[in-house]
């Protein structure tokens, strides 16, 4: 929770807050999600909040012998059908097979309407998941902050732009990349 006399200075304008409450007359906030950061192909709008649970859930296909580090992602357009990207750093042993159920338990999470562009409309390509080495996103937030970011208030990005240099270091780091084998579940 969030004392408005702490003020709102790591928020940006955009974020989406709730008032959770009061302490004395001062309102109490509790972040939502980044109103703009959002993946979308087609209908689809996944926000930051429904893409951090569906990678939270999938990450447990990782088992023991590996962990999420950190992630990020963005919507890939330069193809048709454009899908969804995601940047995961692995700490620990990569296991193919285990990575391509990350990608079908990620689409599994994802809404309806997702699903539905991905099975039934075939607007939207099988997401991947493109591993990148490890270090790659604190080089990230030292390329962050090299250019203006404050350290103190750094947080990863969720979602990137193709057209930047984020992107470019996320793309050059990559060490190997895995596609969802099938479609998700959808019932009309």
């Amino acid at each position: 929770m969030i004392h408005a006399q702490a003020g709102l200075y790591r928020y940006r304008i955009g974020d989406v807050l709730q008032v959770a409450g009061f302490y004395n007359e001062a309102p109490q906030f509790r972040f939502i999600c980044r109103r703009n950061v959002v993946l979308s192909i087609d209908l689809d709008k996944t926000n930051e909040e429904d893409l951090h649970r569906s990678i939270t859930l999938a990450k447990k296909k990782l088992g023991s012998n590996a962990f999420l580090a950190e992630y990020t992602s963005y919507a890939d357009t330069s193809s048709v059908p454009g899908h969804y990207v995601l940047f995961w750093e692995i700490q620990g042993h990569l296991e193919p097979k285990l990575m391509e159920e990350c990608c079908v338990a990620v689409e599994e999470e994802l809404d309806y309407i997702y699903r539905q562009c991905r099975t039934k409309e075939r607007s939207i390509g099988a997401l991947e998941i493109r591993v990148v080495k490890p270090g790659t996103f604190e080089k990230l937030m030292d390329l962050i902050i090299s250019q203006g970011g404050s350290f103190n208030q750094y947080k990863t990005p969720r979602c990137v732009k193709s057209n930047n240099a984020t992107f470019k270091l996320l793309n050059g780091h990559v060490m190997a990349s895995f596609f969802s084998p099938r479609d998700p579940t959808w019932v009309p």
